[in-house]
């Protein structure tokens, strides 16, 4: 089958990649569309780095178990349809549309579905998803929207984390994929005063289409002379932000990071002391909120439409990825099998 890979840090296209074959409790999909997330630029652009820290962070217990030298298998924010069950595998009949946890269980243990030398994710034509973790997607829902079920998951998961109130002001430091999702989490909590900052025009209009009240421009002035937030969401991922933030914030303010940075970082705890300053980092999202996140969009209380900026198939995803770097042009890119 069609499958597009990370090789030697390049997207490459591939038709001969066998087809995956559903063992017991896991079902065989056809993909019918995933996102291009942020994390698999990261990867391909710093594969040796995340590996390393993984390993590191579980003190030499093998880390994510992913060969650089080989062929590496990505696509984590899909949309698919049911075409055949494992082995004594009760679920949903075949053409049942679903999305599902990213996550792969068998005999083996847990495989998460987004970095792997075996286990195909969402950029293949098929994939193998496990029958517990699967949700049907709404009657009526377009594919492609409950394919961004995923990030707009990991928003709000970021707001949750925050404890965010209605009345409180909420400004969110950059405006890529998850600013966008952490605005549109934000807009559906009812938090009355969402102020939005990044340099690019576009990101901006996006941050407003997506429900921010106010865009302001970083080349303008620091968002902390016009904003008073209660709380920070730091999207950017980039060396010298938290402590921007923690120098310019007001005293109690929390900040949740939610922008993951690929390079030693530095911050001066002077400025969080002298202000009590929570400071919460997060990742990715209960089931539970993805479950949530599912129904916002089918119910059409999040409107994802605005962030689909572009669409390709499995042969134009290297193209793709190099596409993402321009934010003047794209916030999410499908790929559709």
């Amino acid at each position: 089958m069609r499958a597009s890979v990370l090789r030697d840090g390049r997207m490459v296209y591939r038709d001969d990649v066998p087809d995956p074959v559903p063992g017991p409790g896991q079902v065989l999909v056809a993909v019918r569309s995933c996102g291009i997330c942020g994390s698999d630029l990261h990867f391909a652009a710093h594969g040796a780095e995340v590996l390393a820290l993984t390993a590191q962070m579980t003190r030499g217990g093998g880390g994510m178990g992913v060969d650089l030298d080989r062929d590496i298998f990505m696509g984590h924010e899909f949309s698919a349809e049911i075409l055949e069950a494992g082995p004594d595998t009760e679920t949903y009949p075949a053409g049942t549309l679903v999305t599902s946890l990213p996550v792969l269980l068998s005999d083996k243990g847990v495989e998460p579905i987004v970095y792997s030398n075996t286990t195909i994710g969402g950029y293949a034509e098929r994939m193998l998803l496990s029958a517990p973790l699967l949700i049907p997607i709404p009657n009526g829902l377009d594919l492609k929207h409950a394919a961004l079920t995923e990030p707009m998951a990991v928003g709000l998961h970021a707001v949750n984390k925050s404890n965010i109130q209605p009345g409180e002001t909420a400004l969110v430091i950059g405006c890529g994929p998850i600013g966008i999702a952490i605005i549109a989490a934000l807009r559906r909590s009812g938090v009355e005063t969402i102020v939005a900052a990044d340099f690019s025009p576009k990101r901006r209009e996006l941050a407003t289409a997506m429900g921010a009240h106010q865009v302001l421009d970083p080349a303008q002035g620091s968002p902390f002379d016009t904003a008073k937030p209660a709380v920070v969401f730091e999207a950017v991922g980039v060396p010298g932000i938290i402590n921007d933030v923690l120098s310019r914030a007001r005293p109690g303010t929390r900040l949740v990071v939610a922008g993951v940075c690929m390079q030693p970082d530095t911050m001066h705890p002077f400025f969080a002391i002298a202000k009590e300053i929570n400071v919460q980092f997060v990742l990715a999202y209960t089931p539970e909120e993805f479950a949530d996140s599912l129904r916002a969009i089918a119910e059409g209380e999040t409107d994802v439409s605005p962030l689909i900026t572009g669409e390709v198939g499995l042969d134009g995803v290297g193209a793709a990825f190099d596409d993402l770097g321009d934010p003047e042009r794209h916030c999410k890119i499908l790929v559709t099998p």
